[in-house]
Protein backbone atom coordinates (compact mmCIF):
# COMPACT_ATOMS: atom_id res chain seq x y z
CA UNK A 1 0.00 0.00 0.00
CA UNK A 2 1.91 2.93 -1.42
CA UNK A 3 -0.46 5.41 -1.60
CA UNK A 4 -2.58 5.77 1.03
CA UNK A 5 -6.32 4.89 0.71
CA UNK A 6 -9.36 5.18 2.37
CA UNK A 7 -10.85 1.28 1.82
CA UNK A 8 -14.49 0.70 2.35
CA UNK A 9 -14.56 -2.61 3.84
CA UNK A 10 -18.49 -4.43 3.62
CA UNK A 11 -19.60 -6.49 6.71
CA UNK A 12 -21.72 -9.53 6.69
CA UNK A 13 -25.55 -8.32 6.47
CA UNK A 14 -26.02 -10.49 9.91
CA UNK A 15 -24.39 -13.96 11.34
CA UNK A 16 -23.22 -15.47 7.75
CA UNK A 17 -20.24 -17.02 7.36
CA UNK A 18 -17.38 -14.47 6.55
CA UNK A 19 -16.66 -16.61 2.70
CA UNK A 20 -20.00 -16.90 1.73
CA UNK A 21 -20.26 -12.81 0.89
CA UNK A 22 -17.06 -11.34 1.54
CA UNK A 23 -14.21 -12.55 -1.19
CA UNK A 24 -10.77 -13.45 0.07
CA UNK A 25 -9.18 -9.90 -1.50
CA UNK A 26 -11.29 -7.92 1.00
CA UNK A 27 -9.73 -10.31 4.14
CA UNK A 28 -6.05 -9.47 2.55
CA UNK A 29 -6.55 -5.79 2.85
CA UNK A 30 -8.06 -5.79 6.70
CA UNK A 31 -5.07 -7.75 7.40
CA UNK A 32 -3.20 -5.28 6.38
CA UNK A 33 -5.07 -1.90 8.07
CA UNK A 34 -4.01 -0.69 11.65
CA UNK A 35 -6.85 1.91 11.60
CA UNK A 36 -10.19 2.14 11.26
CA UNK A 37 -13.15 4.16 11.31
CA UNK A 38 -16.36 2.16 12.19
CA UNK A 39 -19.71 2.51 13.41
CA UNK A 40 -19.17 0.54 16.59
CA UNK A 41 -16.32 -0.61 18.15
CA UNK A 42 -17.62 -3.59 19.37
CA UNK A 43 -19.41 -5.50 16.53
CA UNK A 44 -16.32 -3.81 14.05
CA UNK A 45 -13.72 -5.94 16.54
CA UNK A 46 -15.89 -9.24 16.30
CA UNK A 47 -16.10 -8.60 12.26
CA UNK A 48 -12.33 -8.61 12.09
CA UNK A 49 -11.95 -11.13 14.17
CA UNK A 50 -14.28 -13.20 12.16
CA UNK A 51 -11.68 -11.96 9.35
CA UNK A 52 -8.93 -13.62 10.98
CA UNK A 53 -8.78 -15.09 13.97
CA UNK A 54 -4.97 -14.36 14.52
CA UNK A 55 -5.41 -10.68 14.39
CA UNK A 56 -3.89 -8.40 17.40
CA UNK A 57 -6.96 -6.61 17.84
CA UNK A 58 -5.65 -4.76 21.08
CA UNK A 59 -2.92 -3.19 18.40
CA UNK A 60 -5.65 -1.42 16.17
CA UNK A 61 -6.98 1.94 16.76
CA UNK A 62 -10.64 2.83 16.47
CA UNK A 63 -12.64 5.93 15.73
CA UNK A 64 -16.43 5.50 16.20
CA UNK A 65 -18.69 7.70 13.52
CA UNK A 66 -22.41 7.31 13.85
CA UNK A 67 -25.12 9.51 15.05
CA UNK A 68 -23.61 10.58 17.83
CA UNK A 69 -20.12 11.83 16.60
CA UNK A 70 -19.25 14.94 16.30
CA UNK A 71 -18.65 16.36 12.71
CA UNK A 72 -16.07 18.18 13.48
CA UNK A 73 -13.79 15.29 14.47
CA UNK A 74 -13.68 13.62 10.89
CA UNK A 75 -10.06 15.60 10.30
CA UNK A 76 -8.72 13.96 12.99
CA UNK A 77 -10.10 10.54 11.88
CA UNK A 78 -8.45 10.88 9.00
CA UNK A 79 -4.87 12.63 10.15
CA UNK A 80 -3.70 9.05 10.12
CA UNK A 81 -3.47 9.38 5.77
CA UNK A 82 -1.49 12.55 6.22
CA UNK A 83 1.24 10.02 7.69
CA UNK A 84 0.73 8.11 4.72
CA UNK A 85 -1.54 5.38 6.25
CA UNK A 86 -4.16 3.63 5.08
CA UNK A 87 -7.30 3.39 6.94
CA UNK A 88 -10.75 0.84 6.61
CA UNK A 89 -14.36 1.97 7.13
CA UNK A 90 -16.98 -0.48 8.66
CA UNK A 91 -20.16 -0.07 8.72
CA UNK A 92 -22.65 -1.82 11.63
CA UNK A 93 -24.14 -3.88 8.14
CA UNK A 94 -23.55 -3.96 4.63
CA UNK A 95 -21.74 -1.40 2.56
CA UNK A 96 -20.23 1.49 4.33
CA UNK A 97 -21.04 5.13 3.22
CA UNK A 98 -24.46 3.62 1.85
CA UNK A 99 -27.78 4.77 4.34
CA UNK A 100 -24.70 4.70 6.64
CA UNK A 101 -23.03 7.67 8.37
CA UNK A 102 -19.53 6.95 6.76
CA UNK A 103 -20.56 8.96 4.42
CA UNK A 104 -19.29 11.94 6.24
CA UNK A 105 -16.07 10.93 6.29
CA UNK A 106 -15.76 9.84 2.66
CA UNK A 107 -16.99 13.30 1.81
CA UNK A 108 -13.95 14.59 3.56
CA UNK A 109 -11.46 12.40 2.23
CA UNK A 110 -12.72 13.01 -1.75
CA UNK A 111 -12.31 16.98 -0.61
CA UNK A 112 -8.94 16.09 0.49
CA UNK A 113 -8.07 14.72 -2.32
CA UNK A 114 -7.12 11.07 -0.76
CA UNK A 115 -8.05 7.71 -2.86
CA UNK A 116 -10.92 6.02 -1.99
CA UNK A 117 -11.26 2.49 -2.28
CA UNK A 118 -15.10 0.80 -2.33
CA UNK A 119 -14.37 -2.95 -1.81
CA UNK A 120 -16.87 -5.73 -3.18
CA UNK A 121 -19.41 -6.95 -0.57
CA UNK A 122 -23.20 -7.43 0.11
CA UNK A 123 -25.55 -4.76 -0.25
CA UNK A 124 -29.57 -5.79 1.31
CA UNK A 125 -30.50 -2.88 -1.06
CA UNK A 126 -28.71 -3.92 -4.44
CA UNK A 127 -29.95 -7.96 -3.34
CA UNK A 128 -33.63 -6.97 -2.66
CA UNK A 129 -33.83 -5.21 -6.02
CA UNK A 130 -32.26 -8.08 -8.11
CA UNK A 131 -34.50 -10.38 -6.82
CA UNK A 132 -37.62 -8.36 -6.89
CA UNK A 133 -38.12 -8.71 -10.86
CA UNK A 134 -38.80 -5.06 -10.67
CA UNK A 135 -37.34 -2.28 -12.82
CA UNK A 136 -33.49 -2.21 -12.30
CA UNK A 137 -32.85 0.63 -14.74
CA UNK A 138 -34.50 3.32 -12.86
CA UNK A 139 -35.00 2.98 -9.11
CA UNK A 140 -34.75 5.15 -5.91
CA UNK A 141 -33.59 4.42 -2.45
CA UNK A 142 -35.40 6.58 0.37
CA UNK A 143 -34.16 5.30 3.41
CA UNK A 144 -36.86 5.33 6.30
CA UNK A 145 -39.94 6.94 5.83
CA UNK A 146 -41.90 9.47 8.28
CA UNK A 147 -42.85 7.81 11.78
CA UNK A 148 -46.19 9.63 11.85
CA UNK A 149 -49.31 8.65 10.50
CA UNK A 150 -50.29 11.46 7.96
CA UNK A 151 -46.41 11.85 6.50
CA UNK A 152 -46.20 8.43 6.22
CA UNK A 153 -49.22 8.13 4.21
CA UNK A 154 -48.44 10.71 1.93
CA UNK A 155 -45.03 9.63 1.21
CA UNK A 156 -46.40 6.15 0.52
CA UNK A 157 -48.47 7.84 -1.74
CA UNK A 158 -45.87 9.81 -3.46
CA UNK A 159 -43.63 6.69 -3.60
CA UNK A 160 -46.41 4.79 -5.16
CA UNK A 161 -47.49 7.11 -7.61
CA UNK A 162 -43.59 7.48 -8.83
CA UNK A 163 -43.69 3.95 -9.49
CA UNK A 164 -46.83 4.40 -11.77
CA UNK A 165 -45.56 7.85 -14.25
CA UNK A 166 -41.88 7.39 -13.69
CA UNK A 167 -41.68 3.64 -13.77
CA UNK A 168 -39.63 3.84 -11.30
CA UNK A 169 -38.57 1.54 -8.55
CA UNK A 170 -39.03 2.25 -5.16
CA UNK A 171 -36.72 0.96 -1.97
CA UNK A 172 -37.19 1.65 1.46
CA UNK A 173 -36.55 0.54 4.89
CA UNK A 174 -37.20 0.25 8.80
CA UNK A 175 -36.53 0.17 12.11
CA UNK A 176 -36.71 -3.91 12.53
CA UNK A 177 -39.33 -3.52 15.52
CA UNK A 178 -41.69 -1.83 13.21
CA UNK A 179 -41.61 -3.83 10.15
CA UNK A 180 -45.04 -5.20 10.89
CA UNK A 181 -46.65 -1.65 10.91
CA UNK A 182 -45.29 -0.77 7.84
CA UNK A 183 -46.52 -3.56 5.89
CA UNK A 184 -49.86 -3.05 7.32
CA UNK A 185 -49.23 0.75 5.91
CA UNK A 186 -48.86 -0.50 2.70
CA UNK A 187 -51.64 -3.09 2.05
CA UNK A 188 -53.70 -0.31 3.77
CA UNK A 189 -52.91 2.49 1.59
CA UNK A 190 -51.67 1.00 -2.10
CA UNK A 191 -53.48 -0.38 -4.78
CA UNK A 192 -54.36 -3.72 -4.92
CA UNK A 193 -52.60 -4.24 -8.17
CA UNK A 194 -49.14 -2.85 -7.09
CA UNK A 195 -46.70 -4.93 -6.52
CA UNK A 196 -44.20 -5.41 -3.06
CA UNK A 197 -41.23 -7.16 -2.73
CA UNK A 198 -40.24 -7.92 0.77
CA UNK A 199 -36.91 -8.83 1.43
CA UNK A 200 -35.84 -10.28 4.84
CA UNK A 201 -32.79 -11.35 6.56
CA UNK A 202 -30.79 -10.75 3.23
CA UNK A 203 -27.35 -13.23 2.85
CA UNK A 204 -28.60 -15.12 6.12
CA UNK A 205 -29.67 -18.90 6.12
CA UNK A 206 -33.51 -17.98 7.08
CA UNK A 207 -33.56 -15.38 3.86
CA UNK A 208 -36.60 -14.19 1.95
CA UNK A 209 -37.26 -12.62 -1.04
CA UNK A 210 -40.86 -12.53 -2.29
CA UNK A 211 -42.73 -10.33 -4.37
CA UNK A 212 -46.72 -10.36 -4.61
CA UNK A 213 -49.49 -7.70 -5.75
CA UNK A 214 -50.53 -5.59 -2.70
CA UNK A 215 -54.09 -7.87 -2.92
CA UNK A 216 -51.91 -10.96 -2.53
CA UNK A 217 -50.06 -9.71 0.51
CA UNK A 218 -53.14 -9.36 2.83
CA UNK A 219 -53.86 -12.58 5.41
CA UNK A 220 -49.97 -13.43 4.29
CA UNK A 221 -47.17 -11.41 5.80
CA UNK A 222 -44.12 -13.38 6.91
CA UNK A 223 -43.05 -13.16 10.62
CA UNK A 224 -41.06 -10.07 10.21
CA UNK A 225 -40.61 -8.93 13.88
CA UNK A 226 -36.92 -7.84 14.69
CA UNK A 227 -35.22 -8.67 10.87
CA UNK A 228 -33.88 -6.36 8.76
CA UNK A 229 -35.93 -5.97 5.90
CA UNK A 230 -36.01 -3.80 2.49
CA UNK A 231 -39.53 -2.97 1.20
CA UNK A 232 -39.39 -2.25 -2.23
CA UNK A 233 -42.40 -0.75 -4.29
CA UNK A 234 -43.28 -1.37 -8.26
CA UNK A 235 -46.20 -0.52 -10.15
CA UNK A 236 -49.01 -3.41 -11.09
Amino acid sequence: MDEPALYLIPVTLGDTAIDRVIPPFNNEIVTRLTCFIVENVRSARRFLKKCDPSIDIDSLTFYELNKHTDKSRLAEYLSPMAAGTSIGVLSEAGCPAVADPGADVVQLAQRKGYKVVPLVGPSSILMALMASGFNGQSFAFHGYLPIGDDERAKRIKSLESRAYSEDQTQLFIETPYRNHKMADDLLRICKPSTRLCIAMNVTCDDEYMVTKTIGAWKNSLPDMQKKPCVFVLYKG
